[in-house]
């Protein structure tokens, strides 16, 4: 008997921040392996993606890098719309950029709902001597809204694979329980149909997220 076909998603995941954070770099990093020490700022947005095999599920990755300057900033909408995942970037010795990953925060759960998936990222870690933002405190921040932290460096490749792999693994849980929720819906309609009636003594809630599969 043939074995079923792997199951694929696609996600879309957009990265934020301020300017110089490193968010470029990142991506650059995961995808093609490659940095560079000289800045290029983004302008708008850029889009790149990678493919995935994830216990024995095909994952597409659509992610994109937006821009970072305050001038940008009212475009943000229209990238991080219908996305699954956000990556949050804050540059380690700039603690202004820390401050403004929480104006993120904040836009994204009133726009976006508890579904999208968080990452907070403290990158730059290879400059850690000039570190100005508390590594207490930005862990702190991100427990309490439901995150989590990740320490990165693009320059010398850490944390990076661990990042993307977590928020892969969260947006993967999160369409599976959709799927499961819908399943169980069409599963007690059709035993509606045929005739049965289902009391529930309070409804089930349903989940607001999207994916594309």
């Amino acid at each position: 008997m043939a074995a079923a076909p792997a199951k694929s998603y696609c996600f879309k995941v957009v990265l934020l921040g301020e300017g110089c954070v490193g968010k470029s770099s990142l991506v650059l990093r995961y995808c093609h392996n490659t940095f560079s020490d000289r800045h290029s700022s983004t302008f708008q947005a850029s889009f790149l993606t990678k493919k995935l095999n994830i216990s024995g599920k095909r994952v597409t990755l659509a992610i994109w890098d937006t821009a970072g300057q305050e001038r940008f900033h009212a475009l943000g909408p229209i990238y991080y719309r219908d996305s699954n995942g956000a990556i949050l970037v804050y540059d380690i010795t700039d603690e202004d950029s820390f401050q403004k990953v929480k104006n993120w925060v904040k836009e994204l759960r009133k726009m976006l709902g508890s579904e999208i998936s968080l990452c907070i990222v403290g990158n730059k870690t290879d400059l850690e001597n000039d570190r100005n933002v508390l590594i207490e405190e930005a862990e702190a921040y991100t427990t309490s809204v439901g995150a989590k932290h990740f320490h990165t460096s693009a320059k010398m490749n850490q944390g990076i694979e661990e990042l993307f792999l977590h928020i892969c693994k969260r947006m993967l849980e999160v369409a599976q329980a959709e799927e499961a929720a819908r399943e169980s819906d069409s599963a007690r309609m059709g035993r509606t149909r045929r005739g049965i009636q289902i009391i529930d003594d309070e409804p089930e809630p349903r989940s607001s997220g999207s994916c594309c599969s």
